[in-house]
């Protein structure tokens, strides 16, 4: 039960990361927005929270500037996208090329040097307990972050006004405006909060998962957050459950290698990616259901005078 109770936290932390980015790529979705800048967020996000913690000597302020760089980058985006019309998946290319050349930039110093982790939320008495202490009273703010952000993205989407306003815009931004909501605005506030989240995401990365700063240390995995957006069908628990799947598998990989299975180490570490890939196709074979689920302006730019 101790070891099962330690793969699961593992897995818990392996999956915070992407279940962060993916929620909130998905609320950036739900307004018709297509941001590809994940990668590139995660990683400016990552960078800067190291940078913050190693000259605070404070791991929550790190947290905090990551998720702000996280929204710097993203309202770039939604300058380009909102403002001077510019294709939607061109422009997320771009800035997660931006963002890998500029956390690179950023961070050329940062190797190597020590940061505090981001600490645990213990509590006395309760998380001694065996199996049910380190499970569920063991993790750093960000696991219990991830987790009540998702379940109230998932009432805010299907609960509140501000829900319906969300997923109006994404359907149809011509009718929403024509019923006086702010379209711009709405799906501005849509990226800017999809940006701190995938800044999040790379803050955990750097200060809690792996607790150092290395180029391209996100190694991929704001792709697979855009991926599990489609994996859960634009639903937030669908979301949820997906990025705890890729997380068990990220880990798995690198349990069969200390393991010495006999498969090539270039193999278990594509695990994910595969998986990823697998996902993708599997879900296209069902494209009506990818029409019910997704936001039917998604991608597309709109001007209120067109």
């Amino acid at each position: 039960m101790d070891i099962a109770a330690s793969i699961l936290v593992a897995v818990m932390m392996a999956s915070t990361p992407l279940l962060l980015a993916a929620l909130g790529e998905l609320i950036t979705e739900k307004s018709g927005v297509l941001n590809l800048g994940v990668e590139g967020m995660m990683l400016v996000g990552a960078v800067c929270a190291f940078a913050v913690a190693h000259q605070s000597g404070n791991a929550y302020f790190g947290v905090i500037a990551g998720a702000l760089a996280g929204v710097l980058l993203s309202a770039l985006f939604a300058v380009l996208v909102l403002v001077l019309l510019t294709n939607q998946v061109a422009t997320g290319l771009a800035l997660t090329l931006f963002g890998l050349g500029l956390s690179a930039l950023i961070g050329k110093n940062l190797v190597g040097q020590p940061i505090p982790r981001l600490p645990v939320l213990s509590i006395p008495g309760i998380s001694d307990l065996p199996v049910i202490g380190p499970l569920l009273f063991g993790h750093d703010l960000l696991v219990y972050l991830s987790l009540a952000l998702t379940f109230l993205a998932h009432r805010v989407i299907t609960r509140t006004r501000l829900g319906l306003t969300l997923r109006a815009v994404g359907e149809s931004p011509q009718v929403a405006h024509g019923l006086g909501l702010s379209v711009r605005r709405v799906q501005l506030m849509a990226i800017l909060t999809g940006g701190a989240l995938s800044g999040l995401g790379g803050a955990y990365l750097s200060l809690a998962y792996t607790p150092m700063w290395a180029e391209n240390m996100t190694s991929g995995r704001g792709w697979i957050a855009l991926a599990l957006v489609v994996f859960g069908t634009w639903r937030p628990l669908r979301v949820l459950a997906g990025a705890y799947l890729f997380g068990a598998m990220t880990l798995a990989q690198l349990h069969l290698q200390g393991l010495g299975v006999p498969i090539p180490s270039q193999f278990l570490s594509m695990l994910p990616y595969l998986a990823t890939v697998l996902v993708l196709v599997l879900m296209s074979r069902d494209a009506v259901r990818i029409k019910l689920n997704a936001p039917a302006a998604l991608g597309k730019s709109f001007h209120p005078d067109r």
